[in-house]
């Protein structure tokens, strides 16, 4: 319900949302003995009461009235005391990355894995620099901040690539993968969006760089989405070092890609690949989490109501407005109702051929999947209104980009060069192509996005015809 409440807002039933509220404000507490990922209670549990908390003491009030009688800043305390107990897993490593679990009432537990992957250790940064600045207690930010740093300082001087698992403690790579899915994806993303909320410059510089550095490494295929010969741009898992292609498979979790590729300006590479995995999905009727495109079959056939898709699908429309992406949105909207409804929700695929269910449905259904469909048909939602700018994190809650969140209460509290607040943020631009940031054109818009015949070869390379 945590992961959810922002989706009520955004959908404008505030009885619901204040019902929920109170009923978290009444109920939850973290002080208990369990064991949780640092990663995902950042981003589905911190996220959310942060982004819930924003709605509730907006005084401008977007969604309705969304506000809470009498309330105290309790989501905003609760976030602290979450944030307060996973601070630990940044202790005791010797390259300031992040333990992968901590105990809520114990620390860290004593048989911890110094394993952690990149996206797990990376992505924290807008959860937690949020929290600092709402607080005006750096110390939450400069751990997330010190971690993607951390990180950012292991890529491999040859390609600029990183590797998808990493040791804590002597920052070595156990995994060499590099590619944009799974271990890897929102590292990437939060890169940008840290900067679009934050306006630090260098966030924005290592995402340029890192944007380049898969440009050259991990794209495969022509050079321009709608023009030239050759096989539908791809991009693939490589060895971090040496660029050369590791597997023949790539995941569900990368369709994410399209949509920040709409969010740097990239719109025409991002209707290829998203032309792609919706072309897989026309397959199955959904996404399996891992497909081999060289033997045009899912390696791993579940899928678990996954939002990526559908989030590249709402961001593209948002860049085009082409009908196109209404259809996507609706072939997607009926093939959840066919085949993954239940009588109490939506469940899990456990084999996306056969389409057997799994008695499981996460909460990024409600917070991500439910949201971006929603929005995707809602032309009017507040979201969308001129004068309102929002950001979505990584787990799809709404965050205002405000201009308390650029500045910074602390710059005397942090050591030299742990900060370039005083720099002029500069604008973010796409790494790779002439075309950056061009519009797509009006007299495309109510075409297909990508011209037939390649449509055509990309349905030939997962086998729909």
């Amino acid at each position: 319900m945590i992961d959810a409440l922002d989706t009520l807002a955004v959908m404008g039933n505030s009885s619901e949302f204040q019902k929920a509220v109170k009923l978290v404000i009444d109920t939850v507490s973290f002080d208990k003995d369990s064991t949780v990922q640092v990663f995902e209670a950042t981003i589905r549990v911190l996220g959310s009461l942060l982004s819930a908390h924003i709605i509730i003491t907006d005084t401008k009030q977007p969604f309705g009235d969304m506000s809470i009688k009498d309330y105290d800043n309790e989501l905003l305390h609760l976030a602290h005391d979450l944030a307060v107990r996973l601070l630990p897993a940044f202790e005791n490593t010797k390259t300031g990355i992040p333990y992968p679990r901590v105990n809520l009432k114990k620390g860290v537990p004593p048989d911890s894995h110094n394993e952690t992957c990149t996206a797990g250790a990376g992505s924290l940064l807008v959860e937690f620099g949020i929290l600092s600045r709402l607080l005006g207690d750096s110390t939450f930010e400069w751990v997330a901040r010190r971690a993607v740093k951390a990180l950012w300082s292991l890529r491999s001087n040859n390609t600029g690539l990183l590797g998808n698992v990493v040791n804590i403690q002597t920052g070595h790579w156990v995994g060499k993968q590099s590619g944009l899915g799974a271990g890897s994806d929102s590292f990437y993303e939060y890169l940008l969006k840290s900067y679009i909320l934050f306006g630090e410059k260098e966030d924005l510089d290592m995402f340029n760089s890192a944007y380049q550095n898969i440009q050259n490494h991990l794209r495969r295929g022509r050079e321009a989405c709608n023009e030239g010969e050759g096989d539908p741009p791809l991009y693939v898992n490589v060895n971090m070092y040496t660029g050369q292609l590791m597997n023949t498979w790539i995941d569900s979790l990368q369709a994410f890609f399209p949509g920040l590729q709409v969010l740097i300006g990239d719109v025409e590479d991002a209707i290829c690949l998203h032309a792609f995995y919706y072309a897989i999905w026309k397959r199955y009727g959904a996404l399996p989490e891992r497909y081999n495109w060289q033997l045009q079959a899912p390696d791993v056939p579940f899928y678990p109501l996954r939002p990526e898709l559908v989030e590249s699908t709402y961001l593209l429309y948002q860049a085009t407005k082409n009908p196109f992406y209404l259809h996507v949105g609706m072939d997607i909207l009926q093939s959840l109702e066919k085949y993954t409804k239940a009588k109490c929700g939506y469940a899990t695929l456990h084999h996306v051929v056969d389409k057997t269910k799994e008695d499981r449905m996460e909460s990024f259904f409600l917070s991500e999947t439910c949201k971006y469909l929603y929005l995707l048909f809602d032309e009017e939602n507040p979201v969308h209104r001129s004068g309102n700018k929002f950001m979505f994190t990584t787990e799809g809650h709404v965050v205002s980009v405000d201009e308390r969140f650029r500045s910074s209460l602390w710059e005397d509290i942090l050591p030299a060069g742990e900060h370039s607040l005083k720099a002029k943020p500069s604008e973010p631009k796409a790494a790779n192509f002439s075309s950056n940031c061009n519009r797509v054109p009006d007299e495309r818009r109510y075409l297909l996005p990508l011209k037939s015949n390649y449509m055509r070869q990309i349905d030939r390379m997962v086998g729909l015809i």
